[in-house]
């Protein structure tokens, strides 16, 4: 009797148990093909729970990789397969339609998009070349703004290198080669611009403490004071002048990253003595990348109107400009000499002029020593026509004693690259004589039409103020117009 009940009850539990094991079954061939389906989160619950945090390029890594398996080839696959793919597909669609946050720009990128827009603002100012201006109370253009190329474009420039140019001075080096500089007599600009970007009130405006802030970095030394103290007089070996440069390179680039950064395209330096050009070839990248600021603007001997910038010449006798030309008499009193020049017989130009017309004309008055009683200002300012020959190098301080004497410059030179040309218009203010027409300088100056030359003088009144030293410096004088040249020049370098 136990064991007939005993088998009954196995019996019963091998039913129950074939019963499970087929439900199982069943359900899973009615409903296998739902645990193929991959994971989709529908547009409404991925922003219930905010953004998803999982990178744009890592998330579509994910999506890609879980549509690399594939189920055994059947119809009902095939279907599931299909439903896969649509729902993989618009997983991307909303990843690629979602706004992902841009990354935030480094200071470098910062500081080229504010070049790009200063570019774009100056691109937007076209004036007409002709046009009588007044941009603002200390701002005017008369005659027609004529000696502008561009006066819109050069005023909106000056404007954003206002608001936005950054000088980094490097910090390195001694006194008084570096951080230094003469203030007067011939060289006197070098020293002075140095004192300014250091020292001055304005220049302080322009320089940044922050390198990183900085759109261009500036190499204080002084090429007359490395002549001062390291040249030996009568050697003619500039090889202490090309080490000095070479060690203070590479004391910078190593102790700061800019310069290898660039390889010196965003760095400048001034100089005014006519070696200067010969003391930057003591880094290839100083002569042939970085912005010279340089009073011998030669371009036969290597200087590149592209990136560097001519520096004009300004002697202050004992620091100061003389006196008479401060304030030079008014138009209307005459000035009975066609033109004048006095000086030494040094470099090629000079003996031409001196051979073809020293003390031969009356109303063309050049000598090699003024007669006694006679002062250089006076004669300036009782001559039309002033002749500025070179010497033995390209610039002569006689350029900006015309002007200020408002005696109409005539340029006798070669390969000379005239400052601030990527603005002036020279030929709106001054005469120039190909050195082989010397012979002729008397008629070539005859042959200036009086309209012409009241035109002439009216506008060297209007760029007198860009080649004026202030002490504190002014808008637009020729610290400001220093800067603006190397602004010009930043703003047109493109770094990749």
């Amino acid at each position: 009797m136990e064991s007939r009940s005993f088998h009954v009850q196995y019996s019963l539990v091998s039913v129950l148990l074939s019963l499970c094991i087929a439900s199982i079954i069943a359900v899973s061939m009615i409903c296998g093909h739902h645990f193929d389906r991959s994971v989709r989160i529908s547009g409404a619950e991925l922003y219930q729970y905010g953004p998803v945090s999982i990178p744009l390029v890592e998330l579509r890594s994910k999506v890609i990789a879980a549509s690399d398996h594939h189920p055994i080839n059947s119809n009902a696959n095939r279907s599931s397969h299909l439903h896969r793919h649509l729902h993989i597909n618009e997983l991307v669609n909303q990843t690629v339609l979602r706004k992902i946050p841009k990354p935030k720009a480094s200071r470098e990128q910062e500081l080229e998009q504010g070049l790009a827009r200063a570019r774009a603002s100056i691109r937007r100012a076209v004036w007409s070349p002709n046009r009588s201006s007044t941009f603002d109370d200390d701002v005017s253009f008369p005659g027609g703004s004529v000696v502008y190329r561009n006066p819109g474009a050069f005023y909106q420039s000056y404007l954003e290198m206002e608001k936005k140019f950054k000088v980094y001075v490097y910090t390195e080096g001694d006194p008084p080669m570096a951080h230094d500089g003469p203030c007067k007599d011939i060289y006197s600009i070098e020293g002075r611009f140095i004192h300014e970007m250091e020292n001055g009130a304005v220049g302080r405006r322009f320089k940044t403490k922050s390198p990183k802030r900085a759109h261009v970095y500036f190499m204080p030394f002084s090429v007359t004071w490395m002549v001062k103290y390291l040249y030996k007089p009568l050697t003619y070996n500039l090889t202490p002048l090309r080490d000095f440069v070479a060690d203070y390179v590479r004391v910078i680039s190593s102790r700061h990253p800019f310069w290898n950064r660039t390889r010196g395209a965003d760095h400048f330096m001034l100089g005014c003595h006519d070696w200067a050009p010969h003391a930057s070839a003591g880094n290839q990248f100083l002569y042939n990348t970085s912005i010279r600021v340089l009073c011998n603007a030669n371009t036969s001997e290597g200087f590149n109107p592209q990136k560097d910038v001519s520096l004009p010449e300004i002697y202050l006798y004992g620091g100061n400009v003389p006196s008479k030309l401060i304030s030079p008499p008014p138009p209307q009193i005459p000035r009975p000499y066609l033109g004048f020049f006095a000086g030494g017989l040094h470099g090629p130009i000079r003996p031409i002029l001196l051979a073809h017309w020293k003390t031969r004309d009356e109303d063309l008055r050049v000598y090699e020593y003024l007669p006694e009683g006679e002062d250089y200002a006076s004669m300036m300012l009782k001559s039309r026509f002033c002749l500025c020959p070179s010497g033995h190098e390209v610039a002569s301080p006689r350029i900006v004693e015309a002007i200020y004497a408002e005696c109409v410059p005539v340029i006798l030179s070669e390969h000379y690259a005239l400052p601030f040309s990527d603005v002036l218009r020279w030929e709106a203010f001054s005469v120039r004589v190909e050195v082989s027409e010397i012979w002729r300088l008397k008629e070539v100056l005859m042959a200036v039409p009086e309209e012409k030359y009241r035109w002439l003088v009216e506008n060297l009144r209007v760029v007198r103020r860009h080649f004026e030293l202030n002490q504190p410096a002014k808008r637009f004088d020729v610290f400001h117009m220093i800067l603006h040249s190397v602004w010009l020049r930043r703003i047109n370098l493109r770094f990749a």
